[in-house]
């Protein structure tokens, strides 16, 4: 009986976007569509099978088609969403008339919609999940095996794994938790720009994982606080999205501590490219205020004195590592 095809469109050419397009291309049952509105990406990736805007040296593979029509989400059966998080809501609200049938919708975003909800939440698909997981852009597209917890129903979760990644070298573990992948992914952002101001400052392994063994402690609380499963951190999507993100300096967020703790003065508000990492600290601040957890929590309102109130970091170094 012969193999069902199975079509995967990804919203996004971006590096993420593209580079899961590669990976899903090597299973020769998907049939993987690029939708992006940058019609000179569109055409590059199509004429020279290369996407010369984020990856000039990599040749991609020919299977991978791009398209600027958004008339390719009619009969998808997977949609991966790799486009920035503030936009994901509106735009699954604008292809939600043109799909035809059921597909499975797949948010890869980090990062919470313009009215602070989790954007899995707003998506108008009656199926969606979350996959989030210790993952840079340009190690997926090399093929290098990879990592990431599938948030949503198992059945889902099962249909994914055993059709779509087969031959693609991607690694899955699970939770029904859908809320506590989409948090952890967020919160990551904010404890990455945490531990690189103390990086910046002491250059010191020691050091690093002090401050990320609190980070952990005050996730797995953050956690409990929004009612998800304080067992999630230890997924990829937790402990080990953590890790990459926060010790590793190809992170902008971690980039962005590192800056601070030599004493750069970091400008976000003025910035056309904000960090996620910057805005979920002034979220969770609010939160935290707001349902009276704030000895739980040093290290994210220590963070919040710093960026939002102009706190220094001497003092926001001596706050976290005593707490």
């Amino acid at each position: 009986m012969a193999t069902k095809q199975h079509t995967i469109v990804i919203a996004g050419a971006g590096t993420f976007g593209t580079a899961l397009a590669e990976r899903f291309s090597w299973n020769l049952h998907n049939t993987v569509l690029l939708y992006n509105r940058d019609q000179k990406v569109v055409d590059d990736i199509n004429e020279n099978h290369r996407n010369s805007k984020y990856f000039p040296a990599h040749v991609l593979s020919t299977a991978i088609r791009a398209t600027t029509d958004p008339g390719i989400f009619a009969y998808s059966d997977v949609i991966l969403l790799v486009i920035p998080s503030k936009a994901i809501v509106p735009f699954a609200e604008q292809v939600k008339p043109i799909v035809k049938g059921d597909p499975l919708v797949i948010n890869f975003a980090k990062g919470m919609s313009d009215d602070g909800a989790f954007i899995t939440e707003r998506i108008p698909f009656s199926r969606t999940c979350s996959m989030k997981g210790p993952s840079f852009a340009i190690e997926v597209l090399n093929g290098l095996p990879t990592g990431f917890t599938f948030g949503g129903s198992r059945k889902d979760y099962e249909d994914f794994r055993d059709t779509v990644l087969p031959h693609t070298s991607i690694q899955l573990d699970y939770t029904s938790d859908i809320r506590a992948v989409e948090l952890l992914s967020i919160l990551k952002n904010m404890y990455a720009i945490a531990i690189g101001v103390v990086s910046g400052r002491y250059n010191s392994p020691n050091v690093d994982f002090l401050v990320y063994t609190k980070a952990v402690r005050e996730m797995r609380g953050f956690l409990s606080l929004f009612g998800c499963d304080p067992q999630s951190i230890f997924l990829y999507c937790g402990i080990g999205d953590l890790g990459l993100t926060s010790l590793n300096d190809l992170s902008r967020n971690r980039t962005m501590g590192l800056l601070m703790g030599k004493g750069f003065a970091i400008d976000q508000e003025g910035s056309p490219t904000t960090l996620e990492g910057y805005r979920t600290v002034r979220y969770m601040h609010d939160f935290i205020v707001a349902n009276k957890g704030g000895q739980d929590f040093p290290i994210a309102l220590a963070l919040y004195r710093l960026l939002y109130e102009k706190e220094s970091v001497n003092q926001y170094i001596s706050t976290v590592l005593d707490c």
